[in-house]
């Protein structure tokens, strides 16, 4: 008798499902529109004039708890457009293969070098294709939409003060100074204390009257 109602239950399962729409689509010719905070691959940046952000100082790879980060830094040398002398990297692989997407390393930039994208890397057939290096990572700056979140935004964000109205300080009351306490002067010598009264001799006892004769 149970095997027969879990047969039923099976088919209706399965009826139901069958005569419901669809919820897929024919991706990649339809994209759903993605989330605000949607973010996968990456990309480094350049500054406003020019130049390269990333200062190689190894924050991201030593944070990266999958280890998909491998950085190898170059002599400092001048920056061409601030002529001051300044790291930068020369090897930058990130592998895709392994990462958690967990934006650790987009938090921990100085420089807000490294950011995540909105647009995901191509489907690939071998593992090499979605091993990013400093090349492809710089390509995606131009070819791909940035996600939102910046090291400085992500630290800015865990800031308790961030949106709170600003609470002036009023200086602390100053305190009266408590006035001295006043202790009694001592008396240099001790009050003479008064001299005993000596007692004054008894009255001399009267001779006997003798008696006429």
């Amino acid at each position: 008798m149970g095997y027969f109602v879990d047969t039923l239950n099976s088919i209706g399962a399965t009826v139901r499902n069958f005569l419901r729409p669809p919820v897929t689509v024919n991706y990649p010719a339809v994209i759903r529109p993605r989330p605000e905070r949607y973010h996968t691959s990456f990309a480094l940046l350049h500054d406003a004039p020019g130049d390269e952000l990333c200062i190689g100082c190894l924050a991201c790879e030593r944070i990266c708890p999958s280890f998909v980060i491998e950085i190898k830094q170059a002599p400092k040398r001048e920056s061409p457009v601030t002529g001051k002398k300044r790291g930068y990297v020369e090897a930058f692989t990130l592998n895709l293969t392994a990462c958690i997407g967990c934006e650790l390393c987009v938090q921990v930039c100085p420089t807000d070098a490294l950011v995540m994208l909105r647009t995901p890397e191509k489907p690939a057939f071998c593992r090499e294709d979605l091993i990013l290096d400093v090349k492809r990572l710089y390509a995606n700056e131009k070819e791909k939409q940035a996600a939102w979140a910046t090291g400085s935004r992500l630290i800015e964000m865990q800031d308790p003060n961030v949106g709170q109205p600003k609470v002036e300080k009023k200086p602390a009351p100053v305190a009266a100074a408590p006035a001295p306490a006043v202790t009694p002067v001592a008396a240099s010598t001790p009050a003479a204390a008064p001299a005993p009264v000596a007692a004054e001799p008894a009255a001399a006892a009267s001779e006997p009257i003798k008696g006429a004769s």
